[in-house]
């Protein structure tokens, strides 16, 4: 059976009701002429039946073909209304099948891009590449589409355990001063809610009063390291939350008050920073191991040069310090875990420790309760951290961000767990 070659060519480009005028292909780029079936149509006005004023013809860039990248070039019809007292005058057709208006892309291939960007967090310029076309035609259909799926009111729910923390964002003159923003998300289910600029402060504080009371209402827990910007937040907005220190931070801040207590004795006893045949240089490593997995060899050599580089016991002490804070995470009763902290912010605050101890010693003192919490409900900023390192891969894959829409777009796409079945249905904003 002999099939029309015109309904031919109308399957391979697979938009309904389209006629295709020809196609043509110049080296690795093929163009398809296409217009639309209507014949005749009414003013959106008045209703009169229009006529034709010209034609204008409109260049979109389409999904590859065998390889091959292609442009649909549309041959649209510019009607005139023949009513002389319409207003309406004159107006181009518009087809959101084949493409939204002011958009350099077609719809098809703005979806594909957007999810080749976003799902699979492939660079703007390598999905240009692939469709032949310039980055801002990518990068705008990205930022329409993606934006629509972002935005949408069910993309996240209910939320129990909010988590807040900051990542670097871009370094811009003048000093080259860097800017960060925060990283807001649903600790219980892993999922990145928002970014906003800065960390903590008012772009926080906005984010969380523009949702609902109930939405409010619904958070228990919120988890953070040990950041007064970030407990402020908290405070204003979500006065009943129960606060969580990562217990992670809490170790972290343990550890580098050792290694402080480490290089400030390096200076006093040598009068230089750590060489390779200097005692507490050999022995930094090992310091910020656990004690319980240092061997035998471990421990002994470990004591043998604290005793030869660190003759005041200072470093020592910050040692013990650091283990005691690791041992409070082994109490699993948070009334036990509180009495222990207490006695041990105690004894790290007297004027015999070291400064570093002391200082230790204050911030635990300070945040008793936010530390103990844990104990009790065994958050963590963990999910946050992941979802920052999740931004951190789109920000390498691009090379860097400056302009903060798109950097919040990509890597909500990516780490945002939008709903992507939503894609197709989806109108660009």
């Amino acid at each position: 059976m002999k099939q029309d070659p015109t309904r031919t060519c109308a399957v391979l480009v697979d938009l309904p009701d389209i006629v295709v005028l020809r196609a043509d292909r110049e080296g690795e780029m093929l163009t398809v002429h296409i217009e639309t079936g209507a014949t005749s149509t009414g003013c959106p006005d008045c209703g009169v039946l229009a006529r034709v004023k010209e034609r204008v013809v409109v260049k979109y860039c389409d999904l590859p073909v065998y390889g091959v990248a292609s442009t649909l070039v549309w041959h649209k019809r510019r009607w005139r209304c023949v009513d002389g007292d319409c207003p309406k005058k004159t107006w181009t057709e518009e087809d959101r099948r084949i493409a939204a208006p002011r958009m350099g892309i077609t719809d098809r291939a703005g979806r594909w891009a957007t999810r080749a960007v976003g799902e699979s967090g492939r660079s703007v310029n390598d999905v240009a590449a692939t469709l032949g076309c310039d980055w801002h035609t990518v990068n705008d259909a990205v930022v329409a589409y993606g934006t629509a799926l972002i935005e949408h009111p069910d993309r996240f729910g209910t939320v129990t355990a909010l988590g807040l923390d900051e990542t670097g964002f871009v370094r811009l003159a003048p000093y080259y001063r860097t800017s960060f923003i925060t990283s807001i998300v649903d600790v219980g289910q892993g999922q990145l809610l928002d970014l906003v600029e800065g960390r903590g402060g008012q772009g926080s504080k906005e984010w969380l009063q523009r949702r609902s009371p109930a939405w409010r209402a619904a958070i228990t827990h919120g988890t953070l390291d040990l950041s007064s910007a970030y407990k402020a937040v908290f405070t204003s907005e979500l006065p009943e939350v129960t606060l969580v220190a990562d217990p992670f931070h809490v170790v972290k801040l343990a550890t580098s008050k050792l290694d402080e207590t480490r290089r400030r004795v390096q200076n006093e006893t040598l009068g230089h920073r750590g060489h390779r045949a200097d005692p507490l240089y050999r022995v930094r490593r090992l310091l910020t191991k656990a004690e319980e997995r240092l061997s035998e060899d471990g421990k002994t050599k470990l004591l043998s040069l604290l005793e030869a580089g660190d003759p005041k016991g200072e470093v020592a002490t910050a040692w013990h310090a650091k283990e005691a804070v690791r041992e409070l995470y082994s109490h699993q009763d948070q009334e036990l875990a509180l009495q222990w902290l207490d006695e041990l912010a105690a004894d790290l605050s007297d004027k015999i420790r070291p400064p570093e101890v002391r200082s230790l010693g204050r911030t635990l003192k300070r945040w008793r309760l936010e530390i103990t919490a844990w104990h009790a409900c065994h958050f963590s900023n963990g999910p946050t951290e992941a979802m920052n390192n999740l931004i951190k891969r789109v920000k390498r894959v691009a090379f860097g961000f400056t302009s903060f829409r798109n950097y919040r777009i990509r890597s909500l796409l990516y780490a945002g767990k939008p709903n992507w079945s939503l894609l197709e249905s989806i109108r660009p904003c």
